[in-house]
């Protein structure tokens, strides 16, 4: 892996907390609670998936790149529906949410499975 993919990482850490500020302040009294709820959800599951693509990044392995791609693209289906479905309230975007909550999964299942063919301890 490459440098590129640190620097997607940090985009993506840094859209989640700047994401993450905006849902806090500038939506709190335009979403219902619900509503908010859900764009928090986002928020959460951005960055915490942002800490692990930065960590995936670091490793510089290329055996963790569809991992990465995976997380990235569970990224981008789970949260980002749920920011635009939470202020919008356009439902069928809520159907795209479960797409990428299996993205996440099988990110980590990959992950999972790295670590069970790993040959030495940390």
């Amino acid at each position: 892996m490459n440098k590129k993919y640190l620097i997607i990482a940090g985009i993506s850490g840094f859209l989640a907390v700047a994401l993450g500020a905006f849902g806090s302040h500038g939506l709190e009294n335009k979403l219902t609670p619900e509503m908010l709820s859900i764009y928090k959800t986002g928020v959460l599951y951005h960055l915490i998936h942002s800490v692990l693509l930065a960590a995936l990044a670091l490793t510089g392995a290329d055996k963790f790149k569809n991992t990465f791609y995976f997380i990235a693209a569970g990224i981008v289906l789970f949260s980002f529906s749920l920011y635009i479905y939470s202020i919008t309230e356009v439902r069928w975007l809520a159907f795209i949410t479960p797409f990428g909550g299996v993205a996440f999964l099988t990110g980590w299942v990959m992950l999972i499975v790295e670590g069970i063919k790993r040959k030495n301890s940390l």
